[in-house]
């Protein structure tokens, strides 16, 4: 077997679970997948629809499969479900043993609600259990955007044992409400006798598109002090996140759930390739390293880590009061956080719920060209 490259091992060994952000049958079927786990660290796996058509429309993969689909008739919705929940499942399989070594902690992969139901709370409960069942397996995340409306649906799914990756935080009172919502399940599954160390939730804040928007309303102001402050804003933003998450475990309510076996909902930091080029590929990574968090990286963060990537130990407990600052300086130069943010969340849910449809417009080319 290949040697682990030691940036990879000393992030794992620095608290960071490394999950990858990509899925796909030809990964599936060639053992790519598994290498990653055995060679790579990778320890998890996330997904969304534009992976998916993606996989999709490269190779023959799915060829076998779209065309049974075809010859059943079965609509283009059912068949994207059919398609995507196959490629989940065969995932979990894969990533059961880590599972099982860290006692349900990793091992875990991710699939989402149709976004279309993002501002529809039953909805999206009705679908998380529809996925629950479908893929039927302990290490599924189901995941759910962290929109005003999702928020009572994870709460209920929590409840009823359904584990959750809660998807598209970008500010930080929501993310407080992500974790209210989160703990407020657990207690409703205790109350109602579940085991709570079957449940499990990460929270995902996304990191690089809050530079990306935050930069370019920068570069729009004649002030020396908002150049100093570009690429700066997201990774403040995920350390003062990770703030609120140590005091929200120091806390009574937390530590009452953890006395009846509860897990954490650890921080995870998503959309971590840069889009910035003149910005290291990396930072992302290496600058949100603390303990209790899962970094998903798409592969060509990964492998930039991997070969170049400096990991500094923990870089985000002692930088809490740099962070404030930066959102302070960015507030006395004009930029709004809250709307910031809110921009952001609308954004994210109508990018997810473009790549939903055309997830389903490349199924249905499929399954048309099966006929």
């Amino acid at each position: 077997m290949t040697d682990v490259p030691a940036p990879l091992t000393e992030l794992s060994a620095a608290g960071v679970s490394i999950w990858l952000d990509d899925l796909s049958r030809e990964r599936l079927a060639t053992g790519n997948l598994a290498d990653l786990v055995a060679q790579k660290q990778v320890v998890g796996v996330t997904t969304n629809p534009s992976i998916f058509q993606k996989a999709l429309s490269a190779g023959e993969a799915y060829a076998d499969q779209v065309h049974d689909l075809a010859v059943r008739r079965v609509d283009v919705e059912e068949a994207a479900r059919a398609l995507t929940t196959y490629d989940v499942r065969w995932a979990c399989d894969v990533l059961r043993e880590v599972y099982d070594r860290t006692d349900g902690v990793d091992g875990r992969v991710s699939i989402e609600v149709d976004p279309r139901l993002a501002r529809d709370t039953e909805r999206t409960i009705a679908e998380a259990r529809a996925l629950w069942w479908l893929v039927d397996r302990p290490n599924l995340f189901i995941k759910i955007p962290a929109t005003l409306e999702g928020l009572p649906a994870i709460a209920t799914c929590i409840a009823e044992g359904i584990s959750v990756n809660v998807t598209l935080i970008f500010s930080l009172e929501r993310y407080g409400q992500v974790v209210d919502a989160y703990l407020a399940g657990l207690e409703q599954a205790r109350d109602a006798g579940r085991d709570l160390s079957t449940i499990g939730s990460v929270a995902s804040f996304f990191v690089s598109r809050v530079d990306t928007e935050v930069d370019a309303r920068l570069e729009k102001l004649d002030d020396p002090q908002a150049e100093g402050l570009l690429g700066q804003a997201a990774i403040a933003n995920a350390r003062l996140a990770y703030r609120h998450f140590q005091e929200v475990s120091a806390g009574e309510r937390w530590q009452a759930l953890a006395a009846a076996g509860a897990r954490p909902q650890r921080p995870l930091w998503a959309s971590t390739s840069v889009k910035n080029p003149a910005y290291d590929d990396t930072r992302y990574v290496v600058d949100l390293v603390a303990p209790d968090t899962v970094n998903t990286m798409p592969e060509g963060t990964l492998e930039a880590v991997a070969d170049h990537g400096v990991i500094r130990g923990d870089t985000v407990t002692d930088a809490y009061d740099d962070a404030d600052e930066v959102l302070a300086g960015l507030a006395a130069l004009g930029i709004r956080y809250d709307e910031v943010v809110a921009l952001l969340e609308d954004q994210g849910v109508a990018a997810f719920e473009t790549s939903w449809e055309d997830l389903l417009a490349g199924v249905a080319r499929e399954l048309s060209a099966a006929r």
